[in-house]
């Protein structure tokens, strides 16, 4: 996780995603620039405004002026878009580490399924060994040894497939992560980490990614209502300037002249009604996803606790049957060996053997997946940080 969280290409989009927000809200606090004009007037028609002596050149700065408080909840509108960004990028490390936990466990489980395929793969050719010898004593038909060698071509093909199931899972880890070099092996550790303690209660709790998330888009979607409003009041526009005045004027002589004036716009035909309509009814939309994410995060919690506890009761179940069948192949061997046990009694065991060890890789992932599920709903790193 640490890792990935350099080179994981999801989580350095979520990060981007509150760049892009914070760069947003920088540039709300920016006022409208002001405009320089320089005009010219009374020069190139007829007489005597012919050439340039009638000439006014007029240098003015116009300055736009925003009322109403519309920077001010420009700007809270903006950092609230900045706290919605911050909730999604803690909600999508919550759900990448929640994805790599399983993945990891994934392609531990494929890894240990390999070696199970390989353990298997041993134990056809040790009973193909056995047959071979116990037919060549006597002691048993042609038929054995055919079935001893159809069972371990049997468990070679599997060894095969999972070894190649091993290599892909350990791929799609690596993708991932987004690491440059495929990984090869995993050191293990994940599918055996100790059962995380049952919540004391399944009231979820209140910081939960999903909900920090809806409850922030709300929250910026009833300030863009703000925004929309505040946006309909006209601005003013002030403008101050200087006027050269030629001399061949009315003064007979260069002067010069302060010129000022206002202008604000008309709210006649444009009242932003419709953007004012539209930002209500997303705000209406963000109150309706809050209420769905609070729904569906509480059914969820619930769930999840529900399912964490049976996984863990499924890995003891799937332990001690585990334990039973590697009894039951050891005195099937141990009989076939003495020539008391039929070969078919044997071979029985054996994938039982192999069944019962499955299983219990499927309730260890199972686990994972489940307390995974818990630390995603919460908002932290399944199994510790």
């Amino acid at each position: 996780m640490r890792q990935a969280t350099q080179t994981a290409p999801r989580l350095k989009e979520a990060q981007a995603g509150v760049r892009e927000a914070q760069g947003l809200a920088l540039q709300a606090q920016a006022r409208p620039n002001p405009v320089v004009g320089l005009e010219a007037e009374n020069f190139g028609g007829k007489a005597p405004y012919n050439g340039t002596n009638q000439a006014e050149t007029t240098l003015s700065v116009a300055q736009a002026l925003e009322l109403g408080g519309k920077r001010s909840a420009r700007v809270s509108a903006a950092n609230a878009e900045v706290t919605a960004a911050e909730a999604r990028n803690r909600q999508a490390s919550a759900d990448f580490a929640y994805e790599l936990a399983v993945a990891y466990a994934a392609a531990e489980a494929a890894q240990a399924r390999a070696d199970l395929a390989a353990q298997a793969l041993k134990r056809s050719q040790d009973d193909l060994g056995v047959s071979r010898a116990l037919v060549d004593a006597g002691r048993e038909a042609n038929l054995r040894l055919v079935t001893a060698q159809a069972a371990e071509a049997s468990a070679r093909a599997d060894a095969e497939a999972a070894r190649a199931d091993a290599v892909e899972a350990l791929a799609r880890l690596s993708a991932l992560a987004g690491v440059a070099e495929p990984y090869t092996s995993l050191a293990g550790g994940l599918l055996s980490a100790p059962a995380s303690p049952s919540t004391a209660d399944g009231v979820p709790p209140a910081d939960m990614p999903a909900l920090q998330v809806a409850r922030a888009e709300r929250e910026a979607a009833g300030k863009q209502v703000t925004v929309e409003r505040r946006r309909a009041i006209p601005d003013l526009t002030a403008s101050v300037g200087v006027r050269r005045l030629n001399g061949q004027g009315l003064t007979g002589n260069d002067s010069t002249a302060l010129v000022a004036g206002v202008s604000v716009p008309f709210p006649l035909f444009d009242q932003n009604r419709g953007n004012v309509a539209a930002a209500s009814a997303r705000a209406n939309a963000a109150d309706a996803r809050f209420e769905e994410a609070r729904l569906r995060a509480e059914a969820d919690w619930r769930s999840a606790r529900v399912q964490a506890d049976a996984a863990v009761s499924r890995v003891s179940a799937s332990q001690q049957s585990e334990a039973a069948a590697d009894e039951a192949y050891r005195l099937a061997r141990v009989g076939y060996e003495s020539g008391k046990t039929p070969l078919v009694e044997v071979l029985n065991a054996q994938r039982a053997l192999t069944d019962a060890r499955r299983t219990t890789l499927d309730a260890r992932v199972a686990r994972v997946r489940a307390q995974a599920t818990l630390a995603r709903l919460a908002g932290r790193a399944p199994f510790g940080e």
